[in-house]
């Protein structure tokens, strides 16, 4: 079974910035183009720089209180710049590649999310002041960068059908799911005990400012190390079991809203606050069995190109047409198009919510209305549907996602920290040294 890593999901909905006098200002001035950081054989300028806090001010336009002051945004948006740099030229010297396809198709996903098409989001970009074609290098470097995750993770990550085993005998697995925030001040490699304590008076700081008022997303944009700091720490809802087990203990004993005393970690301090918690219910499932035929969207095919071609294919098979047969000869999903379009059976929600909704109010031998997804559009036939129990798989496949999940997250930190070590960074921003664990030799 194919698994993804947790959170690797692309920030679509952060690539286009609210349209502010101040962003478009920032973006149209002439950037002053000098190195503020050398990266091993690479450069990071003003501009990209300057490019990068414009965007990030304008997502917070309207709650600019949240943001840390001036130079402290700016130092994290350069580390996050050298970190891509490090990514990306590591991707590269591996092999990692990603096609004009896989680009186009990411598009069509950051289009329907801001309810474009693919030509809309192009005027929207160039609009804001913006290179359409540096928004699609953009995008590319974060596809390869995500690439670099799963090549990482595979290659180091092994699962035993014994520790499948023996999760599932002592009883490990956690039923439920948690939506959480969260916060992370790092203790660096090594760490003196004078380090470890500076960062357990700040993380108690943080804490003491979220009871005194602060909001905990602002106060994760403020001063959280991780990752998601500017998504304001939100971990979005998942499986108990792919979270740290200190985070879940805790998150047990909490109620929705409370925000955790500071938990030592392995890489630091850990502040967490309990967004939601669900159960995942019964193991028994509703399982469907259809095909579909597909149309895409591109720069060529507009929306609308694309919404009046699914309608004549829905007519032909509506009039008495074979779908498979049509299907062969009309369908743009590569994957199904040989097979008549053919999806076999799945649970609602494997191939996205646009067809879990659709399939769900169908009965055997009905054909949907056309509908849009992040691909294109489809129309579908239901074939059948059938209950399953799937309790022996679904623990199983959660007991393999959990120790993958939580493997991947240790083993891509350990490869990000070596990357850095590995690497020449020289910062150049008036004022100060590297961020802290930026520099190299």
């Amino acid at each position: 079974m194919k698994r993804t890593l947790p959170g690797l999901a692309l920030a679509f909905a952060l690539l286009i910035p609210v349209a502010t006098p101040a962003f478009a200002q920032a973006v149209a001035s002439e950037p002053i183009d000098r190195i503020v950081a050398v990266v091993d054989e690479d450069v990071v300028l003003q501009s990209e720089l300057d490019r990068q806090v414009a965007a990030v001010t304008a997502q917070f336009a309207k709650n600019p209180q949240q943001l840390p002051p001036h130079d402290v945004l700016e130092r994290q948006l350069l580390d996050r710049l050298i970190m891509q740099k490090l990514q990306v030229a590591r991707a590269d010297s591996t092999g990692v590649k990603v096609s004009d396809a896989q680009i186009d198709q990411a598009l069509g996903t950051i289009a329907q999310q801001n309810r474009m098409d693919v030509s809309q989001l192009r005027g929207a970009i160039e609009r804001q002041g913006m290179s359409y074609d540096g928004f699609r290098d953009n995008l590319r470097e974060q596809l390869i960068v995500q690439q670099l995750r799963q090549r990482v993770a595979q290659s180091r990550v092994q699962v035993s059908d014994a520790e499948v085993d023996s999760l599932i005998k002592n009883g490990n697995l956690h039923p439920g799911q948690m939506h959480i925030g969260y916060i992370m001040i790092n203790v660096p490699d090594g760490a003196t005990p004078e380090q470890v304590d500076e960062a357990r008076a700040k993380a108690d700081d943080v804490r003491k400012q979220i009871d005194g008022g602060m909001d905990f997303a602002a106060a994760a944009i403020r001063y959280s190390n991780a990752e998601n700091a500017l998504q304001g720490g939100d971990l979005g809802w998942r499986s108990a079991n792919e979270l740290p087990p200190a985070m879940v203990d805790a998150a047990d004993r909490m109620q929705e809203g409370e925000v955790s005393q500071p938990i030592r970690g392995a890489n630091g301090f850990h502040i967490i606050k309990v967004i939601g918690k669900r159960d995942t219910g019964t193991h028994m499932v509703t399982e469907y069995e259809a095909s579909h035929i597909l149309v895409k969207t591109s720069e060529l095919v507009t929306n609308e190109q694309a919404e009046k071609k699914i309608n004549e294919i829905r007519a032909r098979v509506v009039g008495g047409e074979d779908f498979a047969t049509v299907a062969k000869a009309t369908s743009e999903d590569e994957q199904t198009a040989g097979l008549g379009g053919d999806l076999g059976w799945f649970v609602g929600d494997a191939y996205g919510t646009s067809i879990a909704n659709t399939v769900k109010d169908m009965k055997p031998g009905d054909i949907s209305q056309p509908f849009q997804t992040n691909a294109g559009w489809h129309v579908l036939k239901l074939v059948d549907v059938r209950q399953t129990d799937k309790a022996g798989e679904m623990q199983r496949d959660e007991a393999k996602n959990m120790l993958f999940g939580r493997k991947a997250e240790d083993e891509y930190a350990s490869f990000l920290r070596q990357l850095r070590s590995e690497a020449f960074i020289e910062i150049r921003l008036p004022g100060g040294d590297a961020p802290a664990g930026t520099t190299g030799g």
